[in-house]
């Protein structure tokens, strides 16, 4: 009987109420009758159901009976549509329309990335040639960055082959060792300190002592400037292809007044550290640490001027003269001249 009840609700016939069978076919009563009592060992439960066949057989399928339960509900099966022709034919053409536009295109679309808002940066300036090094300039060291002349009044000078590192900012340095101080000099000069302080030395030149901010005796702050032969500072540069020649001073400037340097630098010689726990260890010059040619005022100075000029960032008196400087890059022969006085 369910087997029935199953092809039935697939042909979308009407149900009967909740708990009821469909309705028996014609003669199945008399079909129970006429096979007399019970096979044996039949659940006597079945005999009374038997007896409610013709019953329901009478009364029929009520397709608008309600359900007398709210909890169990009888699903009506429904046919499923057959696809058609048409249908099957569309959604085969989709896959084609595709790839003929793929193929149009060449490639797959894909979605654009997203990208921030681009800000163009001024371009630099491309870096100009060295300026000519005199054959009368006689290196000092492999690199030739360091160079030593005797002129023919008897005077003598050093020169150093530097770049420009820096065109724009507050500085405390004019001239720094490689890799050291870049971040507040103009200018790099690939050379070993003690070289440099050599050179001068030959040239004439007398170290001094360096700035002092404590008095040794008294242990009190007392500032005292640093002291030495006067050294004037020039460069050598090409400007647009042109050999120049102008004061340092003339590259820093005044943050107040504007106006360019007026000092010359003093040999202020900077200092040797021992290192005790290498006693047989070379002095360390300390000038290495990037004081080649300083503004702001360093106890491990070589070059320093002989003003108080405070090393605090909030202090700072001098920057860039910016106009003035090569591009970066730029080749530089920077020339150490030392102010001897002539033996009467």
């Amino acid at each position: 009987m369910a087997g029935r009840g199953r092809d039935v609700a697939r042909a979308g016939l009407p149900h009967c109420a909740a708990g009821a069978e469909m309705a028996p076919a014609s003669g199945l009563h008399s079909t129970a009758r006429r096979h007399g009592p019970p096979i044996p060992g039949y659940p006597p439960i079945m005999k009374h159901l038997l007896f409610l066949v013709p019953l329901l057989a009478a009364l029929g399928c009520d397709p608008a009976a309600k359900s007398t339960s709210s909890s169990r509900s009888v699903a009506t099966a429904r046919p499923r549509p057959e696809p058609t022709a048409t249908a099957t034919a569309a959604t085969s053409t989709r896959p084609a329309e595709a790839s003929t536009s793929q193929a149009k295109t060449g490639t797959k679309e894909e979605p654009t990335p997203f990208r921030p808002a681009e800000f163009e940066e001024p371009k630099e300036d491309p870096p100009e040639e060295a300026p000519p090094v005199p054959d009368a300039y006689k290196p000092l060291n492999d690199k030739k960055t360091l160079f030593f002349e005797k002129r023919e009044d008897g005077s003598r000078r050093v020169h150093l082959m530097g770049a420009v590192c820096l065109r724009e900012g507050p500085l405390e340095v004019l001239v720094c060792r490689l890799h050291t101080k870049e971040h507040e000099s103009i200018l790099n000069v690939d050379a070993d300190g003690r070289e440099v302080h050599a050179a001068l030395m030959a040239a004439g030149a007398v170290a001094g002592s360096p700035v002092q901010y404590l008095n040794p005796k008294t242990g009190k702050q007392e500032f005292k400037p640093p002291t030495g032969t006067k050294i004037k500072v020039s460069f050598t540069y090409r400007e647009k292809g042109k050999v120049k020649t102008s004061p340092a001073g003339q590259w820093v400037k005044d943050h107040q007044t504007g106006k360019d340097l007026g000092y010359d630098w003093v040999f202020a010689g900077s200092r040797l550290f021992k290192d005790p726990e290498n006693p047989h260890a070379q002095p360390y010059y300390m000038a290495n640490n990037g004081e080649f040619i300083c503004l702001s005022n360093f106890p491990d100075a070589m070059l320093d001027l002989p003003i108080k000029s405070s090393k605090e960032a909030a202090d700072l008196i001098f920057e860039a003269n910016t106009p003035r400087i090569p591009p970066l890059r730029t080749p530089v022969l920077i020339t150490l001249e030392p102010v001897v006085e002539k033996k009467k």
